[in-house]
Order: C-alpha cells, then sequence, then structure tokens
C-alpha cells in the first residue's frame, strides 16, 4: 500500500509536466522501454539496428523489489512501445497504467502465450500467513508429475524457449506496425532470432529425451515451471517461483534433503543472484554437488556488457545440464 501511494504522488507531480505526445528519439527511431532482460532481449533481436531498445530494470537487480524512479516513469509514459510481465513482479506497472495513459503501446507478455497457474508442490515451503488449505477451490494436477495445488498466475512465461520464439516473432509484429516503413525488416530480424530459439529449444528436447530420469531438486525459488512443463521434469523446490521468502522452515529443509538420498539426486540447483544457502545445506547433508541454473529474468551488469543473450544463457544452462544431469 505505501509503495503504491508514493508511486501515485509521483504521478501525479509528473502528469503536469509530461509530454503531450510520443517523444522520438533526435535519429527518428523507434524507442522501445522493456522492463525485463528476456522483453528487451527478444526486442533488440527483432529491432536491430532500427529501433532503440532501453532496459528498465537495472542489471543485477532483483525485479521483486524494484521500485521506479521518476525517471522511469517518464520513460514509460513517453516511450513508442513498453514492454512488460504482466506479473505479480512488476505491479507497479499497473498503477502507472492506470493513473497516466502512456502515449505508446503497451504489451504484456503474460498476454502473447498460453500462461500457466504458479504450482505448489509436494514439501515446498508455504508462504507467511498462507496455508496450503486456503487452495481447495483449485484443481488438483492429476497426472502431470507435479504434485500439490496451484494459486496466481505463473509470469515467468519465458523459460520455455518454445514461448520465446513466439514473443520474438511477436515483438516484431509489434516493431513491423509501428513502423511500417521497415516492417519487413523488423519481421526478417524477429524470425532469424526465433529460429535460433527454435534450435535451442530441440536441443533440449533432444537432451532430456535422453534421460531416464527426470526428476530435479532445487534449493531455491522455482521460476520454471514452463520450462518444466515443455520438458516434461518432476520437480521439488524450496519456494514457488514469485516467492519473497528466502529461509525455508525445517521441514521444507529436511523433505528436500529426503528427497535428494531417496532419488539419488547428484545436484542442487539454485537460480542467478541467490546465495544459494540452502542449496549448500541440502548439498552438505546428502553429498550432492550443487549448480545454477540461470532463468534469465535478469543479466549482471558484466553479463550485459558481454553481450549475453536469452540464446547464450539458455545454451549455457543446457552445458550444465549435461555436465550434472548424465
Amino acid at each position: 500500500m505505501k509503495k503504491c501511494l508514493i508511486l501515485f504522488l509521483m504521478l501525479a507531480m509528473l502528469t503536469g509536466c509530461a509530454p503531450s505526445h510520443v517523444q522520438e528519439p533526435e535519429d527518428g527511431k523507434l524507442h522501445i522501454v522493456a522492463t525485463v532482460f528476456p522483453a528487451y532481449d527478444f526486442a533488440r533481436a527483432a529491432a536491430g539496428d532500427l529501433a532503440e531498445v532501453e532496459l528498465l530494470l537495472p542489471p543485477g537487480t532483483e525485479s521483486h523489489s524494484y521500485e521506479p524512479t521518476p525517471a522511469d516513469i517518464l520513460k514509460v509514459q513517453s516511450c513508442d512501445l513498453f514492454l512488460y510481465l504482466g506479473g505479480e513482479s512488476d505491479q507497479w506497472v499497473e498503477t502507472i497504467l492506470e493513473a497516466a495513459e502512456p502515449q505508446g503501446k503497451t504489451l504484456a507478455m503474460i498476454d502473447c502465450v498460453d500462461t500457466l497457474e504458479e504450482e505448489h508442490v509436494e514439501g515446498m515451503q508455504e508462504e507467511a500467513g498462507h496455508s496450503h488449505e486456503d487452495h481447495d477451490d483449485h484443481d488438483d494436477h492429476d497426472g502431470d508429475g507435479h504434485l500439490g495445488t496451484v494459486t496466481e498466475i505463473d509470469e515467468h512465461v519465458w523459460t520455455s524457449p518454445a514461448n520465446a520464439a513466439v514473443l520474438t516473432r511477436r515483438f516484431g509484429e509489434e516493431l513491423a506496425a509501428l513502423d511500417s516503413a521497415n516492417a519487413e525488416q523488423y519481421r526478417a530480424n524477429a524470425e532469424a532470432y526465433a529460429e535460433e530459439i527454435d534450435a535451442l529449444d530441440g536441443k533440449f528436447h533432444d537432451f532430456f529425451d535422453s534421460l531416464p530420469d527426470r526428476t530435479i531438486v532445487f534449493g531455491d525459488r522455482f521460476p520454471l515451471r514452463y520450462f518444466a512443463e515443455e520438458f516434461d521434469l518432476n520437480y521439488y523446490a524450496a519456494f514457488p517461483g514469485c516467492s519473497t521468502q528466502t529461509e525455508p522452515s525445517a521441514a521444507t529443509i529436511a523433505f528436500l534433503t529426503d528427497k535428494v538420498k531417496a532419488e539419488h539426486i547428484s545436484t542442487v540447483w539454485y537460480i542467478e543472484f541467490s546465495n544459494h544457502l540452502v542449496a549448500d545445506a541440502i548439498a552438505e547433508a546428502t553429498g550432492a554437488g550443487t549448480a545454477m541454473f540461470h532463468t534469465c529474468h535478469n543479466v549482471s551488469p558484466e553479463e550485459l556488457e558481454q553481450g549475453e543473450t536469452y540464446v547464450t544463457i539458455m545454451e549455457g544452462n543446457l552445458e550444465r545440464l549435461r555436465e550434472h544431469l548424465t
């Protein structure tokens, strides 16, 4: 509530001085603003040299704790195309969109693909003040290898490479509609990158098809439901993908530790920007190793400077999976 109030006050001060039309860059290029790295990466691939693409979330920042600056709000209001998740981690976006209409096009990633609800699997830590029984009115997921019940929409749609290719092509179409003079180039750029992602998707399928067992354990949040769904993985984790908790209960740690031992799991996984203390503790108790799975939600300043892309990051994940699961 306090965060929303601050945003409203900022908007009230900024609205009066906001430009009366979309401000185009001096070189006449479209200006695209993306809240998270996957949207930024897909958009810059589709845009090529024809548009200016800006990442709003500072590199290395945890999106769930991000608070926009007045400059960020003005960028959202004045850009030609604003790309955002549409999920729990960027609820501040809805406040901005409701209070001050952007003068360009807005597009939520979760509106571009079929979505899944966030899932609470066996052994997973409950949110504070939230009971597992509170969701008895939701359908159980039977027969899909994932135990438990579901809650809100899972926003991490890009973790499925198939979805990433769909998003890239969609962004290309959006740019083509905004700049008809360069429409075919936007579509060609998007298609070229989407085909790279399609090829990567095939490599993941070939890898997982070769495994006799597809069970993985994360001593961390699990923002990879779309990835798990596409490749038919059985997963166990300390927290769901959008959880803000960092300290699991003794019961959760005991469950994951027992699961690693019972299933003879060789690696406990954690995600980028994690302190991986939970994964380390489980690994120490079981003799397993640990490894990082990069969800691509954001990148470090060094990764951005080095030109990392969704494809290169996911290729790194595939290499680590090959190393630790075979």
